[in-house]
This record gives C-alpha cells, structure tokens and sequence, in this order.
C-alpha cells in the first residue's frame, strides 16, 4: 500500500509540487541576503534605543525588528508616510525600505500560484502531497536498505534509483519542515487554530507625558535583540501608550511613568507558530533557510528520477497477444499480472494446451468479457497479488465485472494463485477471486491451487492436476521451447496418470539417523531409452540438475517430486530424500534396497539451471535442497567461481556429500565452501553465515553473480531476509536481482 501511494501521488502531483518548491527555494535567499546586509544588533536596551530613531526620525510612529535584525521605521511627516531602514547602532536612516525585487510576485506564487485564497487551498494540498511522499518515501527507504539504522549507509546500484533515494534521503527532512510547517501556517491563516493572547486589558493612565523613551523604566527593561515592535503614542494624546511586543508577549507602557501597565505572554500555540514560521522560511536562521532551498531545489530532481523508474516498469507492461480469438477459444485463460511474471507461466500453460490440441485464448483480468466465451469449455484464472492484498496491474475492475453479471459463466472455472508464502497475504488476491467466484455461483472446475515463490515444481503439479481432471497430456514447454516431458518421461496420458519408466537404485548413502532426521543421497542407473528419444533428448536422455523427477508412490497416482542432484553426463540419476513423518513416498524412497525400482518421470525445470557464463555462483542450501548445488558443483569442470552455503542439524550426521565437497573444494570446482549446523556447538544456521559474509557477497554481486537457493520454504524466507539486509547498502534487493534474473528459487 505504501509503493502505490508514494507512486500515484507523486505522479499526479508532481508539477505542483515542483513550482512550490523552486518558488521556495528561490524564497530561501531572501533571508540569507537580508542577514549579509544586517549589521549585528548592538547591546543596548529599547528606550535608549527608540530615543536614538525619535531624534533622527521626528515623525516615528512604529519601529519593528526582523528576525534577521534588521530594523524599519515608519514614520508619518508633512502629510506622507515613509519606510526606513536604521541603522541599529545610531538609530539613523540609513535608507528607505523598498521590496526586495520579485519577492511579493514569487511569494504569491509559492503560497498560492497567484490565485489568491483559493490559491492559498491548492497549496495546502500541495503541502499534505509533499507530507504523504516524504513519509512514505522514508518508510521504502528504510525497507529498501535494510532498516532505519542503515538509512544513510553508502549506496550503489543503477543511478536513477540511487540518486533518487541519495537525494531524498538528505533532502526529505528538509521537505518533512517544509510539509508540515506550511500546513500549520496555513491552518494558522485560515483560523483553524485556536486564539492566542490577543492584546492585554488597557487600564486607567497617568495622562502625563513629554517624557523621553530613554527615561521609560519598562523599556529599559527590554533588550533591543528581544523586541519584534514598538509603537509609539499618537502625538499630543496623553491618553495613549507604548505598546511593545517581544518574543515573549505583548504589553502596554505609560507614556509618562514609563510603567508596565498590562502584559499578556505568548501562548504555547503562539510559540509554535512562530517556530514553524522559522522552520518553514529559515527568516532569523539563514543557514537553515539555505537548507531548506537546497532541499526544495531536489525536488524536480526527485521527480524525474522517480518519473524515471516508473517509465521503466510501464515499459515493462507491454501487450500479450492472445492465441486465438475469445470467441473461438475452448479455453480462455485470464491472467492478473503485477511485473509479468504471472504471463510467462500463462503461455507455458497455453502451449501445453495448443499441443493437446486446444484452442486457447490469454487474455488480462482487466479484459473480462464472458459474452465473449461462446465456445469456452472452461476458464482458468491465474492471478498474483499486489501489495496488501490489491489487485494486480492487469486485474482492474475483473472482481466489480464479476459481480455485476446476472448469472455466472457456463464455462467452470480454475483459480491458480502465485504469492510468497512469507508474507502475510499470500495470494491473497487469488483467494479473494475465488471466494467471488463462488459467492457469484460459477462452477469449479478444481479447488484453487498456489504457486509459492515461482516454484517451477508447484506449477508443474497443477498442471499435471489440470490433466487429469481433462484428461489430456499436457507437457508445458521450458523457456527454450522444448516440451517439458513426453514419451517416456511422463506427461499424463489418456488416463490422467504420467508415463513413467522404472528407476533401479544402484547405490545410497544414509544420514541424519542421530539426530531422528533420516536421510539418503538415492543414486539410481540411467533407464534404457529408445535411440529415437536419445536422438531428440527427450525423457531421461538429456537432464541437467536442478531439474524434477517425479515419483509415483505404491497407491497413489499424484506424484512428489525431487530436484535432480546430477545431469545426464554424470551417467546416473541422483536425489536427496529425507524421511517426512507419515510421508508415503518419502517412506518407500526411503526403504529402497539397491535392485529395488520405482517409477518416475521427468520434468524440466529450466529456471533453475546455472547460466551458461563464467559469472560466479552464490550457492545456498539446508538439508536435501543441498542435491541440485552439489550437481552444479559437481559439473563444473570449467572452474566457474562457485560459492557454496550449505546448513544442516549436525556436522557428524548431516553433512551430505561431505567427502565430495572437501574434493571439490580442493580440485577447484568449487571457489568457497561455508558450512552452518544448528545443533552443534555453533548453533547457526546458514543465514548466519550468509550476514558474517556480507561485505564478500556484495562484492561477488556487484561482479555480476547470480545466488541460487534450493531447500524447505522457512530456510528460503531466512535467506532472503538476510539476503535484504546484506544487499541493502547497496540499493539492491532480492526482488531486484530476481527481476534480474540473478535470484533464483526452488523452495518446498
């Protein structure tokens, strides 16, 4: 909620809020030039003070003080009134007061765009836009790098996000005064504030006079540097007095006694106000106006670089063509997108259908239009969620459509959701859909199903769902266009269930039994394949780890999958199993002797293979997420940097591929090995290691390298929030570099 707001505010506000601060800005110098042509105010007290300015000036009516001390006179002679400046030592003219060129015009424009009282309104809300993004601004930041305590750490990263936030930063104070300050002020103007003092009671007077300033007690009393304004008695009325007004109230003195006669303080509202009229235009505080009008001047800045990063992501929002028309389509599929991500998995799903033969049409949520969907025999909505629980980009308007339609569309629908099980709202959007749908009477045609994390494996089990209930094969493609699994390997056949091949086990390394956690490294021979299958590298012809095999347990046709711990090169088939309490498969895995099948199949999972550079490798693993890591390690003949984070219970018991990691760690196929146990004497986990390395990881990021993490979802989440406050020096993120494609995945 608090991106969206700093985003659509500054977007809609943004031009407003740049004439308010040049203007300010500009304002700005007016006090620093005036205290530079300020002489410094001497120690002398008001009465001699205003005898001095009586003298020079006979016709003096009132002497007012800025804060910035200089001093006016106005006075009335010979039918005409003047303005002077006086010199505060003499108390002589020294020249007449005249409007600092320009400033009335650019002060009109700053409080009110020279549009009077209405005016004075729009630059309120200008006030309250600059109040909204200079907070939420403060709140991204310090999620962004790391927390409050690293919010002005160094920084690196692409220059328009880390200019933006360098600038804002520093600058965001100055415009959190201005903000605030200017909405006080304006609710002091318009009367929203309660009264303050007033002017005191005036009591009886003496009715003499002809007595000199110099000679009035009370105005001795009070030091020149302490007064704000000095009225002088109407000439020839002994009835009237001095009215005096200091930074601490406002009183009234006989003209002939020279005695305080009433005095009424400044309340605190009063004092606030004049604090936040030194905060807001720095008068009396040069420093602190030059301040300010710096921090005004980023504003523009601000905005284009923000203007910037926003024109990035919309250029990243670009149209998707659909497959074939709606009205045409067997299947319409209608995808609720944030950054993109959810329409790569909607066209692997529309490919697997047009290769079963399908008619499909991808279209966005925001184009809902079931009139069209003459000859849909389902619909499939696949949605992320976008902030609290919103609907993403292309989802706009879908749930308001939905409940408008007076009766729910034939076709019967499925909700696959796409989240991050770490945050509290977990595709909530998609349940939100769901919930409508079936509040609205659509028919279902399966229960909804989630995707944690772009898991490649989640995907692959709803479609392999989604086969069975249409009974079709379905064999999603993997990013270089090669179907996923066919032939032998397992796509799901006329019957719904996946064709497989038997896997005999030729060998297994057991673990974990002292610490009840029972685990094996489950190597198995590479199946016979046909020579038509070798030839094209379909099934287990051609594998890489980090790929899927899917497992068919004894009586039950929904298969587990495991990522591969090898690649065909390797010549055998490879996983990492730990016994789950009441795990089926995992029990029959687990009680497998070598000799002994089971029948698998495989599934590619191309987003999570190493890229075919020389970029160094951060990889991060506990417990069995250590197999694919290790078969990336393992056929990395080349020498690539390869860093390996591994945690487990126990070194004694859990440290799988234990001798392999010391040879490939000594043979150079792997750069650095480092190692977290929990139940050990160092009680760490591997997120530990990961932040006791922090200044080395970012330095392999800024080289360019890609972290990889395999292994349970809570391991994951830990991962990355460590992984949030190592990168945050630098402005990056785990959300960035997976946009990037260098933060990768496979959590279960």
């Amino acid at each position: 909620m608090i991106r969206p707001l700093h985003r659509w505010v500054g977007l809609v506000a943004a031009l407003l809020v740049c004439v308010t601060a040049l203007s300010g800005a500009v304002l700005s110098l007016y006090p620093a030039a005036e205290a530079i042509g300020t002489a410094a105010t001497p120690a002398t007290d008001v009465a001699t003070f205003a005898a001095r300015v009586q003298k020079a000036l006979p016709g003096v009516e009132q002497i007012r003080r800025a804060a910035s001390g200089k001093i006016t006179a106005f006075t009335y002679d010979a039918g005409g009134a003047a303005r002077w400046v006086v010199d505060p030592e003499t108390g002589a003219a020294s020249a007449p007061a005249a409007p600092a060129p320009g400033k009335k015009w650019i002060t009109d424009l700053h409080r009110a765009f020279l549009a009077g009282d209405a005016g004075r309104f729009a630059a309120a809300a200008v006030s309250l836009a600059m109040l909204m993004l200079t907070v939420s601004g403060f709140l991204l930041a310090a999620r962004r790098v790391g927390g409050w305590r690293r919010l002005f750490g160094p920084l690196k990263g692409p220059l328009p996000p880390r200019l933006h936030l360098e600038l804002a930063r520093v600058a965001g104070i100055g415009l959190l005064l201005s903000s605030l300050t200017g909405l006080w002020l304006f609710a002091a103007t318009f009367g929203l504030l309660p009264k303050g003092g007033g002017l005191p009671p005036l009591p009886p007077v003496s009715g003499t006079g002809g007595v000199s300033p110099a000679q009035l007690g009370a105005l001795k009393d009070i030091p020149l540097s302490d007064l704000r304004e000095l009225v002088f008695p109407r000439a020839g009325d002994l009835r009237d007095v001095y009215t005096v007004k200091t930074g601490a109230g406002t009183g009234y003195v006989d003209q002939g006694t020279g005695a305080l006669m009433s005095w009424t303080a400044r309340t605190t509202l009063e004092r606030i106000s004049d604090l936040a009229h030194l905060l807001h235009t720095g008068a009396g505080a040069a420093a602190l106006g030059l301040f300010l009008g710096l921090c005004s001047l980023s504003v523009p800045v601000l905005a284009a670089t923000g203007l910037l990063q926003q024109s990035g992501r919309l250029r990243g929002i670009c149209r998707r063509k659909a497959g074939v028309a709606a009205q045409d389509a067997d299947t319409v599929i209608l995808v609720g997108s944030e950054g993109g991500t959810t329409w790569t998995f909607a066209r692997k799903l529309a490919g697997a259908l047009a290769r079963a033969g399908g008619r499909p049409h991808v279209a966005a949520m925001s184009a809902f239009a079931p009139e069209r969907y003459t000859g849909a025999e389902r619909v499939l909505i696949l949605a992320a969620t976008s902030g609290d629980g919103d609907a993403p980009a292309s989802a706009g308007g879908f749930l308001d459509r939905l409940a408008a339609l007076p009766a729910p569309p034939a076709a019967p629908l499925a909700v696959l959701g796409f989240g991050d099980r770490s945050f509290p709202r977990y595709c909530a959007y998609a349940k939100r859909v769901a919930a409508a749908a079936r509040k609205a009477g659509w028919r279902e045609l399966m229960p909804m199903a989630e995707v944690d994390r772009q898991s490649a494996s989640d995907f692959a089990r709803w479609i392999g769902a989604l086969a069975q209930v249409l009974d079709i094969a379905l064999t999603p493609e993997d990013e270089t266009g090669a179907s996923g699994a066919s032939g032998a390997s397992g796509a799901a056949g006329a019957s719904g269930a996946p064709e497989t091949v038997g896997l005999t086990l030729v060998s297994r390394r057991d673990y974990g039994e002292e610490v009840q956690a029972p685990t094996a490294i489950l190597r198995f021979a590479l199946p016979r394949m046909p020579l038509w299958s070798r030839l094209r590298g379909q099934g287990f012809a051609r594998f890489e780890a980090g790929d899927l095999i899917g497992i068919l347990p004894a009586g039950d046709r929904r298969p587990r999958y495991y990522s591969l711990a090898s690649g065909h090169r390797d010549g055998f088939v490879e996983i990492c199993v730990r016994k789950q309490p009441g795990g089926l498969c995992s029990g029959q895995l687990m009680a497998l002797r070598p000799g002994e099948t089971v029948p698998a199949f495989l599934r590619r999972n191309p987003g999570f293979h190493p890229a075919a550079d020389d970029r160094p490798l951060i990889l991060i693993g506990a417990g069995t997420g250590i197999g694919p890591l290790a078969g990336f390690a393992r056929a990395n003949t080349a020498h690539r940097p390869i860093h390996l984070y591994f945690g487990a219970r126990s070194e004694a018991s859990d440290l799988l591929y234990g001798e392999d990691l010391a040879r490939w760690r000594q043979d150079g196929r792997l750069a650095s090995l480092a190692t977290a146990f929990s139940r050990d004497a160092q009680h760490a986990y591997v997120q530990d290691v990961l932040r006791r390395d922090a200044d080395t990881l970012r330095r392999l990021i800024a080289e360019g390298a890609r972290i990889m993490i395999c292994g349970g979802r809570d391991m994951a989440a830990g991962v990355a929030a460590a992984m949030e406050d190592i990168l945050a020096p630098v402005a990056l993120s785990p959300v960035i570099l997976k946009a990037q494609g260098r933060y990768v995945e496979d959590a279960y």
